[in-house]
């Protein structure tokens, strides 16, 4: 029994040391600051505070399964966006709906810009991307002339600072966001029994019972006191309803449908999947395509988020985005990674600055450690192919 889940734990090292380590960073911070990081209402805000760079990591994501191909140019995409849109607004009186609309129609065509030089004219992405990045930040100064513009109506702000209403009428325990947490809890539950006992039907390898339970009542567990802790606030934020949405989107695309088993394919061996049928130029153009759509949103809402279009929004994102990926265990070499695992990713660089934050660790430093977390991260990566390979 023991060398079963010894072998198990192996097959899913790296997931599960990310989560691991999520978890008791998040312990440590908690201990640390005492017990302000999982008050009620920073868990709200540290949501909002990193709801952008989940967003970007998760196109970041598909980018790197390509072969670990990066996009540079997403900080820039986010804060030009947010530029247009912010001026489509505030200075020309745009109803916010087709303001956001126009601006997601920018995004999508400056993907399609940069995913024809990279698809279909040979240009590194590495290349196209810097190119872009450079681009789009001096396009951003032009369009603000160095100013921030504001204010943003509330209307504009709700994607990324609102709540969700409670339906319920709860007064001080919103009952809506409570009802959700059991929800969640039911489907995840209902799928996981399905998917192991589809395994066992075509004696697939499967987690021995007992273990099965406990992971279940675990991740249940953590479900509802996360939702329960919402709830002791103000509810469900709308943002946390978006990252979900492309959480269970995205994962379903990548792992079910035949265009991301392509994107998988691609990165993993791109000679063999070329003469495997697929068209690789067409993956990797709609991949960029993707990748600059979810800049876009993530721009939207980063200026909701402050209420304002400032020149130097967008700044580093593009770090943070890909720091994610690679913490969350995808491969520098492209092929392997997952959704879920940037998210952990992104939310463990998330629990780190803002817990170094509250404890009042200055920006130099808080830069320095997540220098390190992430070098460990790909450290951990080349370690474990080695082990693998030998």
């Amino acid at each position: 029994m023991s060398n079963k889940l010894s072998a198990m734990f192996k097959k899913n090292i790296r997931s599960s040391v990310m989560i691991i380590a999520l978890a008791v960073v998040t312990i440590l911070f908690e201990f640390l600051t005492g017990g302000v990081l999982l008050k009620p209402l920073n868990i709200s805000n540290l949501i909002m505070q990193n709801a952008y760079i989940l967003i970007l990591s998760i196109g970041m994501l598909l980018a790197i399964l390509t072969g670990g191909n990066i996009d540079l140019s997403v900080g820039s995409v986010a804060g030009f966006v947010g530029a247009i849109s912010a001026v489509l607004v505030v200075s020309m009186g745009m109803p916010v709906f087709w303001a956001i609309m126009i601006s997601l129609l920018v995004g999508l065509l400056i993907g399609i810009w940069q995913g024809f030089w990279i698809a279909y004219r040979g240009v590194p992405a590495f290349i196209a991307t810097l190119a872009g990045m450079l681009v789009f930040r001096g396009l951003t100064l032009v369009i603000l002339q160095g100013k921030s513009i504001a204010p943003l109506p509330k209307s504009y702000s709700f994607l990324a600072s609102g709540f969700i209403p409670d339906i319920f009428g709860g007064t001080n325990i919103n009952i809506l966001a409570v009802a959700m947490g059991i929800v969640a809890s039911l489907i995840y539950l209902f799928f996981q029994i399905k998917s192991r006992a589809a395994k066992s039907k075509y004696d697939f390898e499967v987690t021995p019972a007992w273990l099965f339970n406990i992971k279940n009542i675990g991740i249940i567990a953590i479900i509802n006191a996360f939702t329960f802790a919402l709830a002791s606030y103000r509810g469900i934020p709308m943002v946390l309803v978006i990252v979900v949405v492309l959480v269970i989107v995205y994962s379903f695309f990548t792992m079910k449908t035949i265009p991301g088993r392509h994107i998988y394919a691609f990165g993993g061996n791109e000679k063999a999947s070329k003469l495997s049928g697929v068209n690789v130029k067409k993956t990797l153009f709609w991949v960029y395509v993707n990748m600059s759509v979810l800049a876009a949103f993530a721009g939207i809402i980063f200026t909701g988020r402050l209420g304002s279009a400032t020149p130097k929004a967008g700044v580093n994102f593009e770090l943070d985005a890909i720091a994610a990926c690679f913490i969350g265990g995808a491969s520098t070499t492209g092929g392997v990674g997952t959704v879920v695992g940037a998210i952990v990713g992104g939310l463990l660089m998330g629990v780190l600055n803002n817990g170094m934050s509250i404890l009042g660790v200055s920006i130099d430093w808080q830069q320095a450690i997540k220098g390190f977390v992430l070098l460990s991260a790909v450290a951990f990566d080349v370690y474990s192919k080695s082990k693998v390979k030998s």
